[in-house]
């Protein structure tokens, strides 16, 4: 599979971001909000395609998990 390109990846840090915000609990919706803006800037210079398909389908399960949460 070719590498993820820039904006399908900033597509789904917003996708998250927004469904994050659907949280009730101010807690839980910000832990998520936090966890989600650490690890996007953590593996931003990440330049192996691998393993960027592997965080990405990584992110694409947790906004699943996220959206049937909320």
């Amino acid at each position: 599979m070719a590498a993820s390109s820039r904006a399908e990846v900033l597509r789904l840090y917003r996708a998250l971001l927004r469904e994050s915000q659907r949280f009730g609990g101010y807690n839980y919706r910000t832990y998520a909000i936090r966890r989600i803006r650490d690890a996007f800037r953590e593996n931003k210079n990440i330049k192996d395609s691998e393993k960027i398909e592997e965080l990405v389908n990584k992110a694409k399960v947790n906004l699943e998990v996220i959206h049937r949460q909320v």
